[in-house]
């Protein structure tokens, strides 16, 4: 009798929980968390990711060059003027900072290319190999073309370490500064402070390391805990402790030594318990795109937005280049899971003030 009562009880409290909700606000709530590709160049009120931003208050766009699921085609960058014109046009439907964001950390990893008419950026090993003058140069170029395109995120610098020769997605396309974490945090925060003096948001990534990795998680599930080491934990402790870190992207690594179910995008005891707790990190935690087939593989659309958010990341990336998903889709499944209690509202409040704190405030 007691367990039938606590079960109407439980029932009750949800019913009217979820009635209580007003769920255009909370849908611009869930929205604000959202970074999410789309397919044009030029923009207009016909197009889906107007009308997405318009209806929604999305939180921001990643741009890309090329589709890739058919590179022969571009996507949103062919120029320069196109570019700041498309910024420009994003920026202007909304009357809040609109996150427009880009990888472009230099070398095989950017979209802003020479062919394009843009200033190309070396790569984080050919950096290292320059005088810190002459780093300093060419990361000073890249944050004004950022911030003259009217973008103002941009997913580097990278602080995995190279401390595995045969890793082909860091390692092997030169992403890495280096195996020395002193290194490492140097090249960087020359970076992160480059950017601050204009305006593009630093982020870090890719949590909690992917230098050690043999696999690419675009691909497939990538299992680190042979691998891994704690010290490529050490550039987030010291960037962290020197008070540089505004955004971190965790990786959709698994390491069972860290979490014994899930890979770290999905784990509260990689993001909450490591990241947040152990090395103190206060800004916001974004994911790398869950689209990535190590992820979407293996999870529904439920159970992605759940676990992410549940582990105490605060910005999901949807890249739209390996699958596609409308806009509409994800927040409405996000909707569907906070109103069946599976995610706690108070993680999209958090989320919210954390993105209105750290992003833009400077």
């Amino acid at each position: 009798m007691r367990n039938i009562f606590l079960f109407f009880f439980v029932f009750f409290n949800l019913n009217v929980f979820a009635n209580s909700l007003d769920e255009n606000l909370v849908k611009k709530q869930i929205a604000k968390m959202l970074i999410v590709g789309f397919d044009k160049a030029k923009i207009d009120n016909s197009s889906q990711i107007v009308k997405d931003i318009k209806k929604y208050q999305l939180g921001g766009v990643i741009l890309f060059d090329k589709n890739l699921q058919d590179k022969s085609k571009s996507k949103n960058i062919i120029s320069f003027e196109q570019v700041k014109k498309l910024t420009q046009s994003l920026q202007n439907l909304v009357d809040y900072e609109l996150i427009i964001s880009i990888d472009q950390e230099g070398g095989k990893v950017q979209r802003l290319k020479k062919e394009y008419g843009f200033i190309e950026t070396l790569s984080a090993n050919d950096i290292s190999k320059l005088s810190l003058n002459k780093v300093r140069q060419e990361y000073k170029s890249l944050a004004l073309q950022l911030s003259e395109l009217g973008i103002n995120l941009n997913f580097a610098p990278v602080v995995d370490l190279a401390i595995n020769p045969n890793n082909k997605v860091i390692t092997k396309l030169n992403r890495a500064y280096s195996t020395n974490v002193n290194e490492v945090v140097k090249y960087a925060k020359i970076l992160i402070q480059e950017q601050e003096k204009n305006k593009v948001t630093s982020v870090l990534k890719h949590f909690p390391g992917h230098g050690s990795s043999l696999e690419d998680s675009h691909n497939g599930f990538v299992d680190i805990t042979n691998s891994w080491n704690k010290i490529e934990l050490e550039p987030y402790k010291k960037l962290i402790k020197q008070n540089s870190v505004d955004m971190i992207m965790t990786a959709h690594v698994f390491n069972k030594n860290l979490d014994e179910n899930y890979p770290a995008t999905l784990s509260y005891k990689v993001n909450t318990k490591l990241l947040r707790k152990k090395l103190g990190f206060q800004g916001i935690i974004i994911s790398d795109d869950l689209q990535m087939k190590a992820i979407s593989k293996h999870y529904s659309l439920n159970e992605v937005v759940r676990l992410t958010i549940n582990s105490g990341v605060n910005i999901l990336l949807f890249g739209n280049q390996l699958a596609k998903y409308k806009t509409t889709d994800i927040i409405n499944t996000i909707y569907e899971e906070v109103e069946k209690g599976n995610i706690a509202y108070e993680k999209i409040i958090q989320s919210n003030k954390k993105i209105k704190n750290y992003l833009f405030r400077k």
